[in-house]
């Protein structure tokens, strides 16, 4: 098994590699970087943006940490958990999951946070996360069907993938609310074959029980976890609005929407490539392209997104290893 895992792994980087081949021969490198470095100080702009969004996010996990205050101190821990887990969500093809361990690991060495509690915290974080990608994806897709800049394709294409996410989010949703894995474990561990399965049971039962008490207990915090995750979602468009400003070419807030969801439910759909790397910057290519003529100026904008990502993965990193230096 660990081998196949590691075909895979190396089959995901591969694909994601051929797509960014694809997308470096559609257009002029030397225009591109041009038009990258033409950012300048702009980029303090988008990482201070991008800094924002990660504070409402956290913000929204330490909603779901029902056990700890709302006080700046547990923003910040939550913050800086937050960021090393990402490290490994992006360097990793598990869809974005595989550095949810990390992050429970970190809350239980650092600040006694039971893995049952982190856990169940981490769950309901990207339940929230999903459900305001959601609603973030149907109003960019109402907008793109406006658009007449967009091809019937790429809008066939976009609805489908939205209809896709917003399914399995509702069911991802539904398994937790109903508890349907206890009933699932308990009905399966009545057959001989599983007996075994009797000795984990328990600890189904009581991570249904959490998630099921915030759905019910704490529907107040529920809704205002998901408008900030929705807000989230929108702070994205506004580093779009603002890039294409530090770009040289200002477009209109409903197409940063539009290039902001498309780019969005593309990450979701390729979510087994590591960083989306090579799918994001196609994405780009395309969209830009279609809606400005300029497939380059959607190649810059990828150039400067990633060049950000990079940065921040560098602070993760810089506080994972504070993280191994040192207890709380």
């Amino acid at each position: 098994m660990p081998d196949k895992m590691k075909i895979l792994k190396v089959l995901y980087v591969g694909i994601g590699l051929a797509l960014l081949t694809l997308v470096v021969a559609e257009v002029d490198v030397g225009v591109v970087l041009e038009h990258a470095v033409a950012v300048g100080s702009g980029m303090l702009v988008l990482l201070g943006l991008y800094f924002a969004a990660f504070v409402i996010d956290s913000f929204t996990w330490q909603m779901a940490l029902i056990e700890v205050p709302l006080s700046p101190l547990w923003l910040y821990r939550t913050w800086k958990v937050r960021m090393v887990g990402e490290v490994f969500n992006n360097v990793m093809p598990a869809a974005s999951m595989g550095g949810e361990p990390v992050k429970a690991v970190l809350m239980k060495r650092h600040y006694d946070i039971g893995y049952r509690e982190g856990t169940a915290s981490l769950i309901l974080g990207k339940s929230i996360n999903m459900i305001g990608l959601v609603i973030f994806l149907g109003l960019g897709f109402w907008l793109m069907l406006g658009s007449t800049q967009l091809p019937v394709a790429y809008k066939s294409i976009a609805g489908t993938g939205l209809a896709a996410l917003s399914l399995g989010t509702f069911l991802f949703v539904v398994v937790q609310r109903l508890k349907l894995t206890s009933l699932t474990g308990t009905w399966i561990s009545r057959w001989p074959f599983a007996a075994r399965l009797e000795s984990v049971l328990h600890h189904i039962h009581d991570m249904d029980e959490r998630l099921v008490a915030f759905y019910t207990r704490y529907k107040a915090r529920l809704v205002w976890a998901v408008l900030l995750a929705f807000l989230n979602w929108i702070i994205g468009v506004v580093e779009i609005y603002y890039m294409m400003i530090f770009l040289g070419n200002p477009m209109s807030w409903q197409d940063a929407w539009i290039i902001e969801a498309a780019v969005q439910l593309v990450r979701a759909g390729v979510f087994f490539i590591p960083a989306a790397i090579g799918a994001q910057e196609g994405v780009f290519l395309l969209i830009i392209g279609a809606m400005t003529g300029s497939p380059g100026l959607g190649a810059s904008v990828a150039v400067v997104r990633r060049f950000r990502e990079v940065l921040w993965l560098l602070w993760g990193t810089l506080l994972g290893a504070m993280f191994s230096l040192r207890r709380e």
